[in-house]
């Protein structure tokens, strides 16, 4: 098994920042609906990225601005913990 980042650094950001989340989950709609119930209003913007060669996946990339580490880590788990949220990025 190859490992990517074998780093014991903690990522050091500037805040606030631009950040993209990457969410994979069965249908668009339900992503959507994942995505109002974590960050509600919250200007951002949601692009397709990918489907699976069977369609039963769908990837979108939500991008927003960060205010801080806590923020990005609620944000993160929040829609890891969402139903229709498969995998968070």
């Amino acid at each position: 098994m190859e490992i990517i980042n074998d780093s014991k650094e903690k990522l050091e950001l500037e805040y606030p920042c631009s950040w993209c989340y990457k969410l994979i989950g069965y249908e668009k709609e339900a992503i959507e609906r994942a995505i109002h119930e974590v960050i509600l209003e919250r200007e951002h913007s949601l692009t397709h990225s990918n489907s699976s060669k069977t369609g039963k996946y769908v990837s979108m990339n939500l991008d927003l601005v960060i205010l801080n580490e806590d923020e990005r880590n609620f944000i993160y788990e929040a829609l890891k913990a969402h139903q229709n949220i498969k995998m968070v990025l």
